[in-house]
């Protein structure tokens, strides 16, 4: 398996209740999910909360877009860097 950083951004921040954490998954949805199981275990169980910001947002892997391909088959290097961007406000 990999260890990566999930960085969060705005919403995904406050929903996650961290800037970032280090996660051992193999696939962008294995993290995705450790991310949320993390969550689920700090004070005030924040997965709903971050499920929702996710379900809304796009993912950078080391910089490069996830796009539309499916997290199962998104593989991660080791210290890879997702990023997790909800939709921005403004103009």
């Amino acid at each position: 398996m990999a260890i990566v950083t999930l960085r969060y951004w705005a919403a995904a921040k406050d929903a996650a209740g961290v800037a970032e954490e280090k996660v051992d998954a193999p696939t962008l949805a294995a993290a995705l999910a450790e991310g949320l199981a993390a969550a689920r275990d700090r004070p005030g169980n924040r997965a709903d909360q971050l499920r929702l910001v996710m379900a809304r947002s796009s993912f950078l892997v080391n910089g490069e877009p996830a796009g539309t391909r499916a997290p199962e088959s998104v593989a991660l290097p080791d210290d890879a860097v997702i990023e997790v961007l909800p939709p921005f406000a403004g103009g």
